[in-house]
């Protein structure tokens, strides 16, 4: 198996980069969102491997981290996401708007991505929602509210001060970032009053 690939950028394509890794060539199926970020022909790469082996081929799939290869192998853990609309999901979304949008349960987000209808996007939201806080990098510690938000468990205040902060324009991300950072300096027992003005002075920052 192979886990990670550093050589030179040999080629990038579509949906692809050719690395050269001593004088032999692997090619790595990316995001667009990964092959955006490599360098130019000839440049130093390193990236994370995810290797797919079938009876008849061996398939290599590069990621920049190897939190974005975690997304890649949780998501086909889902029912009709295979590995290539797996990638489309990533090349669409970062790893923390993809946590967000499943935390928050806005299935409709989730179904931007090509290959992914109404149908899946349901179940990419369900089936993954309780993993979400281990998969969503720096902002794993917001993802427990964002998921009682979405699934309209949370307090009272809580929710009022989000959709307060909602209906003055910001988006519903923002607005629960902004209520999570505020309840971490005010505590579980503040009140909506509280959480909105803590929140409006996060979000001016």
């Amino acid at each position: 198996m192979i886990g990670k690939l550093k050589g030179t950028i040999e080629e990038i394509g579509d949906d692809h980069v050719l690395i050269d890794v001593h004088g032999v060539c692997y090619i790595a199926f990316c995001s667009s969102r990964t092959l955006a970020g490599l360098g130019s022909i000839g440049e130093a790469v390193v990236l994370q491997i995810e290797t797919f082996v079938r009876e008849d081929q061996l398939k290599l799939y590069g990621f920049a981290s190897a939190l974005e290869r975690e997304w890649f192998r949780l998501l086909q853990s889902v029912q009709g996401v295979g590995a290539k609309v797996a990638l489309a999901v990533l090349s669409t979304f970062s790893a923390s708007d993809l946590a967000n949008a499943i935390a928050l349960q806005d299935k409709a987000m989730v179904a931007r991505a090509p290959g992914i209808g109404p149908k899946v996007a349901q179940r990419i939201v369900t089936e993954l929602k309780n993993k979400v806080p281990a998969y969503a990098g720096d902002l794993g510690e917001a993802m427990d509210l964002k998921r009682d938000l979405g699934d309209g468990v949370a307090a009272g205040p809580v929710s009022d001060a989000v959709s307060a902060l909602s209906n003055l324009g910001y988006s519903r991300e923002q607005a629960a970032n902004a209520v999570a950072a505020a309840l971490r300096s005010a505590g579980e027992t503040a009140n909506s009053a509280t959480l909105i003005r803590l929140g409006l002075k996060e979000l001016s920052k």
